[in-house]
Protein backbone atom coordinates (compact mmCIF):
# COMPACT_ATOMS: atom_id res chain seq x y z
CA UNK A 1 0.00 0.00 0.00
CA UNK A 2 2.85 2.37 0.61
CA UNK A 3 4.42 1.67 -2.74
CA UNK A 4 0.32 2.32 -4.30
CA UNK A 5 0.64 5.95 -2.14
CA UNK A 6 3.99 7.17 -3.40
CA UNK A 7 2.81 6.14 -7.16
CA UNK A 8 -0.01 8.14 -6.50
CA UNK A 9 1.67 11.28 -4.40
CA UNK A 10 3.25 12.12 -8.14
CA UNK A 11 0.42 12.52 -9.84
CA UNK A 12 -1.67 15.47 -10.38
CA UNK A 13 -5.12 15.39 -8.04
CA UNK A 14 -7.59 15.01 -11.32
CA UNK A 15 -5.50 11.73 -12.22
CA UNK A 16 -6.03 10.50 -9.18
CA UNK A 17 -9.59 10.52 -8.87
CA UNK A 18 -9.85 9.27 -12.78
CA UNK A 19 -7.39 6.39 -11.35
CA UNK A 20 -9.87 5.83 -8.24
CA UNK A 21 -12.97 5.41 -10.07
CA UNK A 22 -11.02 3.49 -12.90
CA UNK A 23 -9.59 0.44 -10.30
CA UNK A 24 -12.51 0.57 -8.33
CA UNK A 25 -15.03 0.35 -11.79
CA UNK A 26 -13.48 -2.21 -13.05
CA UNK A 27 -12.70 -4.72 -10.13
CA UNK A 28 -16.36 -4.13 -9.56
CA UNK A 29 -17.24 -5.82 -12.46
CA UNK A 30 -15.72 -8.50 -11.58
CA UNK A 31 -11.74 -8.17 -12.35
CA UNK A 32 -9.34 -8.72 -9.18
CA UNK A 33 -7.88 -5.67 -8.79
CA UNK A 34 -6.65 -3.60 -5.69
CA UNK A 35 -9.37 -1.06 -5.58
CA UNK A 36 -9.75 -0.97 -1.41
CA UNK A 37 -5.85 -0.33 -1.75
CA UNK A 38 -6.49 2.52 -3.91
CA UNK A 39 -9.07 3.95 -1.99
CA UNK A 40 -7.24 3.74 1.76
CA UNK A 41 -4.08 5.36 -0.21
CA UNK A 42 -5.95 7.89 -1.74
CA UNK A 43 -7.79 8.57 1.66
CA UNK A 44 -4.63 8.98 3.45
CA UNK A 45 -2.99 11.27 0.95
CA UNK A 46 -6.39 13.35 1.28
CA UNK A 47 -4.90 13.66 5.16
CA UNK A 48 -1.75 14.99 3.86
CA UNK A 49 -3.64 17.75 1.71
CA UNK A 50 -2.68 16.46 -1.80
CA UNK A 51 -6.34 15.22 -2.61
CA UNK A 52 -10.06 16.35 -1.68
CA UNK A 53 -11.66 14.06 0.38
CA UNK A 54 -15.00 14.66 -1.09
CA UNK A 55 -13.38 14.28 -4.53
CA UNK A 56 -11.83 10.46 -3.81
CA UNK A 57 -14.72 9.60 -2.00
CA UNK A 58 -17.02 10.56 -4.72
CA UNK A 59 -14.86 8.75 -7.53
CA UNK A 60 -14.75 5.83 -5.83
CA UNK A 61 -19.04 5.57 -5.09
CA UNK A 62 -18.98 6.34 -9.04
CA UNK A 63 -16.71 3.85 -9.98
CA UNK A 64 -18.29 1.75 -7.27
CA UNK A 65 -21.93 2.23 -8.48
CA UNK A 66 -21.40 1.82 -12.10
CA UNK A 67 -19.19 -1.17 -11.99
CA UNK A 68 -21.57 -2.83 -9.97
CA UNK A 69 -23.86 -2.04 -12.71
CA UNK A 70 -21.90 -3.01 -15.80
CA UNK A 71 -21.08 -6.64 -14.04
CA UNK A 72 -24.32 -7.31 -13.10
CA UNK A 73 -25.14 -6.78 -17.02
CA UNK A 74 -22.19 -8.74 -17.98
CA UNK A 75 -23.53 -11.45 -15.60
CA UNK A 76 -26.77 -11.40 -16.72
CA UNK A 77 -26.15 -12.27 -20.24
CA UNK A 78 -23.02 -14.52 -19.75
CA UNK A 79 -25.03 -16.91 -16.77
CA UNK A 80 -23.07 -19.40 -15.30
CA UNK A 81 -20.80 -19.72 -18.24
CA UNK A 82 -18.93 -16.44 -17.25
CA UNK A 83 -18.53 -17.05 -13.78
CA UNK A 84 -16.96 -20.48 -14.69
CA UNK A 85 -15.07 -18.53 -17.00
CA UNK A 86 -14.05 -16.26 -14.60
CA UNK A 87 -13.25 -18.60 -12.21
CA UNK A 88 -10.48 -20.69 -14.32
CA UNK A 89 -9.10 -17.53 -15.37
CA UNK A 90 -8.59 -16.03 -11.69
CA UNK A 91 -8.28 -19.23 -9.64
CA UNK A 92 -7.03 -18.13 -6.92
CA UNK A 93 -10.04 -15.31 -6.31
CA UNK A 94 -12.75 -16.57 -8.20
CA UNK A 95 -12.66 -20.38 -7.98
CA UNK A 96 -15.21 -23.04 -7.25
CA UNK A 97 -14.75 -22.38 -3.60
CA UNK A 98 -14.89 -18.70 -3.61
CA UNK A 99 -17.85 -18.88 -5.99
CA UNK A 100 -19.73 -21.26 -3.31
CA UNK A 101 -19.39 -19.15 -0.80
CA UNK A 102 -20.71 -16.08 -2.37
CA UNK A 103 -23.51 -18.11 -3.69
CA UNK A 104 -23.73 -18.42 0.00
CA UNK A 105 -24.25 -15.47 1.00
CA UNK A 106 -26.70 -14.59 -1.47
CA UNK A 107 -28.79 -17.87 -0.62
CA UNK A 108 -28.79 -16.69 2.84
CA UNK A 109 -29.08 -12.71 2.70
CA UNK A 110 -30.68 -12.75 -0.90
CA UNK A 111 -30.40 -8.43 -2.48
CA UNK A 112 -28.54 -7.45 0.89
CA UNK A 113 -25.64 -9.59 0.14
CA UNK A 114 -24.89 -6.58 -2.48
CA UNK A 115 -25.24 -4.10 0.11
CA UNK A 116 -22.86 -5.51 2.60
CA UNK A 117 -20.76 -7.18 -0.03
CA UNK A 118 -19.64 -3.85 -1.01
CA UNK A 119 -17.28 -4.49 2.73
CA UNK A 120 -15.88 -8.18 2.08
CA UNK A 121 -13.61 -8.61 -0.83
CA UNK A 122 -14.59 -11.37 -2.20
CA UNK A 123 -18.21 -10.37 -2.84
CA UNK A 124 -17.06 -6.53 -3.51
CA UNK A 125 -15.78 -8.67 -7.03
CA UNK A 126 -18.49 -11.17 -7.69
CA UNK A 127 -21.50 -8.79 -6.27
CA UNK A 128 -22.55 -7.78 -9.61
CA UNK A 129 -21.56 -10.41 -11.70
CA UNK A 130 -23.38 -12.80 -9.19
CA UNK A 131 -26.64 -11.07 -8.60
CA UNK A 132 -26.80 -10.53 -12.56
CA UNK A 133 -26.38 -14.31 -13.20
CA UNK A 134 -28.82 -15.29 -10.71
CA UNK A 135 -31.18 -12.84 -11.99
CA UNK A 136 -31.57 -10.55 -8.87
CA UNK A 137 -34.32 -7.87 -9.95
CA UNK A 138 -32.36 -5.52 -10.76
CA UNK A 139 -34.00 -2.52 -9.22
CA UNK A 140 -33.44 -4.29 -5.81
CA UNK A 141 -29.95 -4.59 -6.92
CA UNK A 142 -29.20 -0.62 -7.80
CA UNK A 143 -30.82 0.45 -4.58
CA UNK A 144 -28.70 -2.09 -2.56
CA UNK A 145 -25.74 -1.55 -4.66
CA UNK A 146 -25.83 2.40 -4.68
CA UNK A 147 -26.58 2.37 -0.55
CA UNK A 148 -23.55 -0.04 -0.33
CA UNK A 149 -20.79 1.91 -2.62
CA UNK A 150 -21.83 5.42 -0.73
CA UNK A 151 -21.44 4.01 2.83
CA UNK A 152 -18.18 2.22 1.81
CA UNK A 153 -16.82 4.88 -0.09
CA UNK A 154 -18.03 7.81 2.03
CA UNK A 155 -17.51 6.44 5.33
CA UNK A 156 -14.34 4.89 4.16
CA UNK A 157 -12.54 8.31 2.46
CA UNK A 158 -13.77 10.17 5.68
CA UNK A 159 -12.72 7.79 8.62
CA UNK A 160 -9.23 7.18 7.83
CA UNK A 161 -8.92 11.29 6.47
CA UNK A 162 -9.84 11.42 10.28
CA UNK A 163 -7.78 9.46 11.26
CA UNK A 164 -4.70 10.90 9.53
CA UNK A 165 -5.41 14.20 10.28
CA UNK A 166 -5.70 13.33 14.10
CA UNK A 167 -2.21 11.16 13.89
CA UNK A 168 -0.46 13.65 11.64
CA UNK A 169 -1.20 16.64 14.86
CA UNK A 170 -0.25 13.84 17.70
CA UNK A 171 2.57 12.50 15.94
CA UNK A 172 4.58 15.86 16.14
CA UNK A 173 5.08 15.33 19.85
CA UNK A 174 4.96 11.55 19.82
CA UNK A 175 8.02 10.69 21.88
CA UNK A 176 10.02 6.98 20.20
CA UNK A 177 8.29 4.47 22.75
CA UNK A 178 4.59 5.62 22.39
CA UNK A 179 5.29 4.82 18.84
CA UNK A 180 6.49 1.79 18.65
CA UNK A 181 3.43 0.36 21.18
CA UNK A 182 0.89 2.18 18.63
CA UNK A 183 2.98 0.07 16.24
CA UNK A 184 2.32 -2.59 17.75
CA UNK A 185 -1.57 -1.82 19.04
CA UNK A 186 -1.80 -2.11 15.61
CA UNK A 187 -0.70 -5.39 14.59
CA UNK A 188 -2.35 -7.24 17.20
CA UNK A 189 -5.71 -5.72 16.46
CA UNK A 190 -5.09 -6.57 12.28
CA UNK A 191 -4.60 -10.17 13.73
CA UNK A 192 -7.28 -10.44 15.77
CA UNK A 193 -9.41 -9.13 13.35
CA UNK A 194 -8.40 -11.08 10.76
CA UNK A 195 -8.82 -14.31 12.87
CA UNK A 196 -12.43 -13.08 13.14
CA UNK A 197 -12.67 -13.02 9.57
CA UNK A 198 -11.60 -16.82 9.27
CA UNK A 199 -13.83 -17.79 11.70
CA UNK A 200 -16.83 -16.18 10.45
CA UNK A 201 -15.34 -17.38 6.71
CA UNK A 202 -15.14 -20.92 7.96
CA UNK A 203 -18.82 -21.05 9.66
CA UNK A 204 -20.27 -19.86 6.45
CA UNK A 205 -18.26 -22.42 4.26
CA UNK A 206 -19.65 -25.22 6.57
CA UNK A 207 -23.17 -23.47 7.29
CA UNK A 208 -26.20 -25.14 5.08
CA UNK A 209 -27.22 -22.54 2.51
CA UNK A 210 -30.79 -21.66 1.91
CA UNK A 211 -32.08 -22.64 -1.72
CA UNK A 212 -30.91 -19.16 -4.13
CA UNK A 213 -34.08 -18.87 -5.69
CA UNK A 214 -35.70 -17.80 -2.38
CA UNK A 215 -32.87 -15.46 -1.37
CA UNK A 216 -32.93 -13.64 -4.79
CA UNK A 217 -36.05 -11.82 -4.54
CA UNK A 218 -37.32 -13.39 -8.09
Amino acid sequence: MVDVQHWLVALPPGVVYLIVAGVIGVESMGVPLPGEIVLVSSALLAATGVVEPHWVASAAAFGAIVGDSVGYAVGRRGGRPLLARLGRRFPKHLGPAQLARAEQSFARHGVWAVFFGRFVALLRILAGPLAGALHVPYRRFLVANAAGGLVWAFGTTYLLYSLGRAAEHWLKDISWAGLVLAVLGGLVSTWWLRRRARRLESATTTGEAEPVAAGTDR
